[in-house]
């Protein structure tokens, strides 16, 4: 429902463009099913698209069609102002926060989870752990205090916590994009798979961080809003550790529902219910959500999936979830895309996303870095080298969820972190994920190599 706040934008915007009783009636029904019609719309247009005039793969074909539309928004609607005027009044009505933070990241979550083999993935469990645990919290502080000290020296303020909270939100990797340029350049299985589980896995530690950060930042403290380092550590060790022990039970108990039954479209439900169901008690409970999901769709994946689904509900399972993920990043990008269009156009938000993006390579290359220098120590083999796990790390749906889920005040901080996320994702997906392939086809035969 919008705040007092939120109407009190809509009766000004209403008076500004002189059109109060149709706008208001417009803007009431979109944030619900006509909004979410048109982005689905959008979404299915976009697929089309990619498969038959971009011939790219789905996801990346339909993600850069989401920012190429999100684009026009922006630019159309500083250009209308009658249109940036309904936007207004749309946005007004939608709290990010609940839809984004506690609703569309479950599906994203689960969905990244199902298409994981637990098998495959435990042979490459110490790097993909050492890399979503270890290399996204050093990412995290080094992205938070490089920007901040960046923004500083051109002029822009940002406090430390507003700079952790970007380093946690964009860290996370999203290169399930790139699985089928993997693929097509013939690129080793386990690399796939650890790049996948590591996205899998940093998706929910970036998230833990970020809604700890969060929390902190809301709450306040004694040390200019940073919570100390023994009650930060306290309060991920509970809700990581619930929310997994959660996940792993809801799991178990929906492959023990799913042993019972013999009907694709049961089985199905019974996914659907314990992605919703269970994220929203874990919720509920304060504990990790985002965690809950990772390890709940492990769980079906592992068991369920292996040992108590037919070859037809196998398929059919997948190919639901998949349309899921592909739903969710779409309507992430697009809402993006809306947020924005709303923000004042300044020449700070520019030169924010622009010194995010060496930032956060830089960032990403030193944490990978790190963790594979110190298992090549312990004589732990790192399948991919550094550059290819460097430029493979995409930043995607879940970055721009978290952003948007950030409050609305201050908004000069929320409206700068919004645009950095932007731009860096718009870099990612559109730099880095067309040029993925033609790196590994340079580094084949070299990406077990161990740079030491």
């Amino acid at each position: 429902m919008p705040t007092s706040e939120g109407l009190c934008d809509r009766a000004r915007v209403v008076e500004n463009v002189g059109r109060s009783s149709s706008i208001v009636e417009v803007a009431d029904m979109m944030p619900s099913f006509a909004l979410l019609s048109a982005l689905v719309t959008l979404g299915a247009l976009f697929s089309f698209l990619s498969y038959r005039v971009l011939r790219l793969p789905s996801s990346v074909g339909t993600m850069l069609l989401s920012l190429a539309a999100a684009c026009v928004l922006i630019v159309g609607g500083h250009a209308v102002p009658e249109f940036r005027a309904s936007a207004q009044l749309v946005v007004a009505g939608i709290d990010f926060n609940q839809v984004v933070l506690h609703g569309m990241l479950a599906f994203l979550l689960f969905a990244g989870a199902l298409q994981l083999d637990l098998k495959e993935l435990g042979r490459e469990r110490v790097s993909v752990l050492s890399l979503s645990i270890f290399a996204t919290a050093l990412s995290t502080v080094i992205v938070g205090f490089l920007f901040r000290t960046c923004l500083h020296l051109v002029g822009i303020p940002i406090s430390t916590m507003e700079a952790l909270l970007f380093g946690a939100l964009i860290s996370p990797t999203d290169p399930i994009a790139v699985l089928d340029m993997l693929q097509r350049v013939g690129a080793p299985a386990e690399l796939k798979v650890q790049l996948a589980g590591e996205s899998l896995f940093n998706d929910g530690v970036g998230a833990v961080i970020f809604v700890a950060l969060l929390g902190a930042s809301t709450k306040g403290s004694a040390h200019g809003g940073l919570p100390s380092p023994a009650a930060f550590g306290g309060l991920l060790l509970v809700e990581a550790g619930g929310g997994i022990a959660m996940g792993m039970v809801l799991g178990y108990l929906t492959y023990r529902l799913i042993r019972m039954v013999d009907s694709y479209r049961v089985e199905v439900m019974l996914t659907l219910a314990l992605a919703m169901g269970g994220y929203t008690l874990a919720d509920m409970l304060r504990l990790s959500a985002p965690l809950e999901a990772v390890a709940a769709g492990l769980m079906v994946s592992g068991t369920a999936r292996r040992f108590a689904m037919s070859p037809t509900t196998r398929d059919h399972l997948e190919n639901f979830w998949e349309l899921i993920d592909d739903i969710m990043n779409v309507v992430l990008f697009l809402l993006l895309g809306l947020e924005l269009l709303v923000l004042p156009l300044s020449y700070s938000l520019l030169t924010a996303g622009l010194i995010a993006i060496p930032i956060v390579l830089l960032a990403r290359y030193a944490s990978v870095m790190a963790v594979v220098r110190t298992l090549a120590v312990c004589r732990q083999r790192v399948t991919g080298n550094v550059a290819v796990l460097t430029w493979g790390g995409l930043r995607g749906a879940l970055a721009v969820a978290l952003a948007l889920s950030l409050p609305t005040e201050p908004a000069g901080a929320r409206n700068l972190l919004l645009a950095a996320t932007y731009i860096t994702v718009v870099f990612s997906v559109v730099v880095q994920g067309l040029t993925i392939a033609p790196l590994l086809r340079r580094m084949e035969g070299r990406l077990g190599d161990i740079p030491c």
